[in-house]
């Protein structure tokens, strides 16, 4: 597989993927007509933009009996038509939920592609949400942490859930998301920045068996894993698509490369609502982390 992906020909290309998405009968047009419903002046999505969304604090309790804090977000005015359950990156290194990219997120994507987000920190992780019982446990009992995050999903009737990781999240993903799954199941998986640093070629192999979608989504300048190293390494998964994504780095930083990573785990979910829009009509905040 060659690389880089032309990000505007993603939608198709991730469509051809993994077939006509739960959303599929919608009109687009009709879909970022809604989002403009409630005003009439455009207004650019930066860095710190909140847009309308039903947000509320949650707890996980894993089978081992510890509390985990979160956060679901959802679409304000309509069930949602799909939901991401997110991994943050390496706690050691302050990752956690509120990473740029997991909480922008939960910022953007209930409004502009009517997506429920789950973040949550892992054991022994901390946010401004609070600290998660437990201790760090270098990706292993993680897994239970997932599966938490998966059974309150499965309980709280949202969609079946794509699972998404970042870094570290990403080898918990590829570790234990098909033993965490719930008899509701996963639809598949997003990896964002993947090291391949915890799991392992039988981890890869169990995917592949799986046949469900698998994205890894690569910068073409990570520390870690670069797209042409990616693309041999996840040839063990035939139906894993890898995409270079040109100009990035292992943390996404920047709008520019939020943006286009934004794009691209929409497209791989509801293919028709990406590229999001840039400009949003309506209510919006600005977040200060120094208020």
């Amino acid at each position: 597989m060659s690389w880089p992906i032309r990000l505007t020909a993603l939608a198709e290309s991730m469509r051809d993927a993994i077939g006509t998405s739960p959303a599929g009968h919608l009109d687009t047009r009709a879909v970022r007509a809604i989002n403009g419903a409630r005003g009439t002046e455009m207004t650019a999505i930066v860095a710190n933009s909140v847009l309308p969304a039903l947000r509320r604090p949650i707890t996980l309790q894993t089978s081992d009996g510890l509390t985990l804090v979160g956060e679901l977000a959802k679409p304000l005015d309509r069930p949602p038509l799909a939901t991401i359950v997110c991994v943050h990156p390496l706690p050691t290194a302050a990752g956690m939920m509120d990473s740029h990219v997991l909480r922008k997120m939960a910022w953007r994507l209930p409004a502009l592609s009517h997506t429920a987000i789950l973040r949550f920190n892992t054991r022994g992780t901390s946010s401004a949400a609070g600290t998660s019982e437990g201790t760090f446990d270098h990706g292993e009992a993680e897994g239970l942490d997932l599966a938490a995050a998966l059974e309150f999903v499965r309980d709280a009737d949202l969609p079946e859930p794509w699972v998404l990781g970042w870094s570290f999240g990403t080898d918990v993903i590829l570790k234990h998301a098909l033993t965490a799954r719930t008899d509701q199941g996963i639809r598949g998986a997003i990896l964002l920045s993947p090291p391949l640093r915890f799991s392992s070629v039988t981890d890869l192999d169990n995917w592949a068996a799986s046949q469900l979608p698998l994205f890894a989504l690569v910068p073409e300048l990570d520390d870690y894993l670069q797209p042409p190293e990616a693309v041999e390494r996840f040839s063990r998964v035939p139906q894993a698509t890898v995409i270079g994504v040109p100009g990035a780095k292992h943390l996404w930083v920047g709008e520019k490369a939020v943006s286009a990573v934004l794009d691209l785990i929409v497209g791989a979910i509801t293919p028709e609502l990406s590229p999001l829009p840039r400009e949003w009509h309506g209510p919006m905040e600005r977040w200060n982390d120094l208020a």
